[in-house]
């Protein structure tokens, strides 16, 4: 019995001892981490009295690159810029179609300036789809309401003059080249750049080749009979689209803008009116002609 009261109390000595050294260690520790936290409530707290606002996030550059639309979604601000710049241009090519066809104004869209216009908005407007492609998780939606919209101003048109009627215009090109993306995708650069320049070229074949019929318009092969107010075929239109793809795989893999911020003052202005068009340029694309017919009836009417 001696010894094992003995033994108890040696036991219970050791665990005191224990204890005390541990409580003695988080002594030490516990006030320095507690003082730590409380500098740190007290600098946010300050910090927030004065209105400072935490720090965002940067690109290599210093500039904040991340810019998102209305909806939360991450918009890069110069393929904006670009596509409000084709959307003007394209603007003031069907008011000088709309003069000269519609309205019989002494003007001509198929030489200088004007052809400019017209070819250099639908080339932006396919190479920036291309690259948009590489970027969105959204394709085949986007797809779908581009071909919707697309089949709507088909009908439209061919309800107003089955004529020049639209059978297959830069919508209908770009709702089906964005569908073919998930083919594409699966191609690295190298190929993309081969099929691309190989279509490009085709096209100048292509367009030489006359047959009886129409049934093959989507690709570029017509009758002489064949008119549609405006024609984008898959030859060789396609390989442009398929050159804005590599454009984006290669210089737009993180997904974010490769310029930084939009530029201030007064020019910066300039560039967000712009690139407010570009974000919003399906729904302008499909009203504008409506509106150009209008304004130009009424100018038509008030000055003769």
């Amino acid at each position: 019995m001696l010894n094992e009261t003995v033994l108890n109390e040696t036991m219970l000595n050791e665990k005191m001892v224990n204890n005390a050294n541990n409580t003695g260690l988080e002594d030490k520790l516990l006030p320095d981490l507690k003082g730590i936290e409380n500098d740190i409530e007290r600098v946010i707290e300050k910090d927030a009295e004065r209105g400072i606002e935490k720090p965002k996030v940067h690109n290599a550059k210093g500039k904040n690159a991340k810019v998102k639309d209305g909806k939360g979604n991450r918009r890069i601000w110069e393929l904006d810029f670009l596509r409000g710049i084709a959307l003007i241009l394209m603007v003031y090519f069907h008011v000088v179609f709309d003069m000269k066809d519609i309205f019989g104004y002494n003007v001509d869209y198929s030489k200088g300036f004007n052809k400019f216009t017209g070819s250099a908005a639908g080339i932006l407007f396919i190479v920036i789809s291309g690259i948009s492609c590489a970027l969105s998780r959204n394709n085949f939606k986007r797809a779908l309401r581009i071909l919707g919209i697309a089949i709507g101003i088909t009908v439209a048109t061919h309800l107003y003059d089955a004529g020049l009627g639209i059978k297959f215009g830069i919508l209908h090109f770009l709702g089906l080249s964005i569908l073919l993306y998930h083919l594409l995708a699966k191609m690295n650069v190298y190929v993309l750049a081969a099929v691309g320049t190989v279509i490009l070229l085709a096209g100048r074949f292509i367009s030489s080749i006359n047959i009886d019929h129409d049934y093959f318009f989507i690709l570029g092969i017509t009758s002489s009979k064949f008119i549609s107010a405006d024609y984008y075929p898959l030859i060789p239109w396609l390989g442009l689209f398929i050159y804005g793809i590599i454009i984006g795989k290669t210089f737009y893999r993180k997904k974010e803008s490769i310029f930084g911020s939009p530029p201030g003052s007064v020019i910066g202005s300039m560039v967000r009116i712009i690139i407010w068009l570009g974000r919003n340029t399906l729904v302008i694309y499909v009203i504008h002609q409506p509106v150009i017919l209008l304004v130009i009836t009424l100018v038509k009417r008030v000055f003769g």
